[in-house]
């Protein structure tokens, strides 16, 4: 499994995601997901130059006491109309420093609010990026975050699964007379 943890600020995740999940109840879903045998692995995403990076460090630490298993991160990208809807948001909710936070944006991304290019556009580019790139890995590797993802196993796949589901069915009578 593979959860999302954008911020451990509950305030400013709400702002963010009003729909979504709070930090501490993620946090907690991945405990109970480990507790049950699973391996869990977090993405810090997006990161928001300027506004969030300064949390990569305890949002490690976070799921690693939860006991995920391995960590990565993607950088913010405002393609087409996500760049308005951004700075509107921004503007809103911080305006001192939104013009900040552009501007570190436009740092990661060639002087632009976007950058699509592979290989650039999920972790950025320049000095900054670096800056939270070399972050990330030392603390990723201070927690124990960089055990290997579990392998995939196709011991319980069966080909005529398809075919003993409509059986089953059949049998109890949800599909009728398929």
């Amino acid at each position: 499994i593979n959860l999302s943890i954008t911020t451990l600020d509950a305030s400013l995740s709400r702002a963010m995601e009003p729909r979504a999940a709070p930090p501490q109840r993620r946090l907690h879903a991945l405990e109970m997901l480990v507790k049950a045998g699973i391996p869990v692995r977090i993405m810090i995403g997006p990161v928001l130059p300027g506004l969030t990076e300064h949390e990569i460090p305890a949002i490690l630490k976070s799921a690693a006491d939860a006991g995920a298993q391995g960590a990565s991160y993607t950088m913010l990208r405002l393609p087409h109309g996500v760049k308005y809807l951004f700075q509107t948001w921004l503007q809103e909710h911080y305006p001192e420093r939104a013009q900040k936070i552009l501007n570190r944006i436009r740092q990661v991304r060639g002087g632009q609010l976007n950058d699509s290019r592979f290989g650039s556009r999920m972790r950025g580019e320049g000095i900054y990026a670096q800056q939270i790139a070399e972050i990330f890995s030392l603390y990723k590797k201070r927690y124990g975050l960089n055990k290997r993802r579990s392998a995939l196993s196709t011991d319980h796949f069966r080909r005529d699964a398809r075919a003993a589901q409509l059986k089953v069915r059949k049998a109890v009578g949800i599909l009728g007379d398929l």
